[in-house]
């Protein structure tokens, strides 16, 4: 059985290299019955290419090397940086708009 130290090991080792070069990353949210779940964070959050990165990128560098894992499901959030970024540029445009 897969523990999540491992899972994080091989997400250090193979997956979150190239999504930090993107200017991403990616979080273990849950590992339960065969089914791994990651959050997608920085640019790489609600990203179109997020389902071709899970299907070319996540699984197919985990899957060979875990006989557990059955699938790996992307949990969809908008990033707190995406969100702070979202607000700053909202509070300029109120105070633009009033001056």
């Amino acid at each position: 059985m897969t523990s999540t130290t491992k899972l994080e090991q091989l997400l250090d080792e193979l997956v979150r290299p190239a999504l930090r070069a993107h200017g991403g990353d990616a979080e273990l949210v849950s590992f339960q019955d065969g089914i791994l779940r990651l959050r997608m964070l920085g640019q790489c959050a609600g990203c179109p290419a997020a389902t071709m990165t899970n299907e070319t990128l996540i699984e197919g560098q985990l899957m060979p090397l875990l006989p557990d894992l059955k699938e790996v499901i992307l949990v969809h959030t908008v990033d707190d940086s995406l969100l702070a970024q979202a607000r700053a540029l909202m509070k300029r445009a109120r105070a633009h708009g009033q001056s």
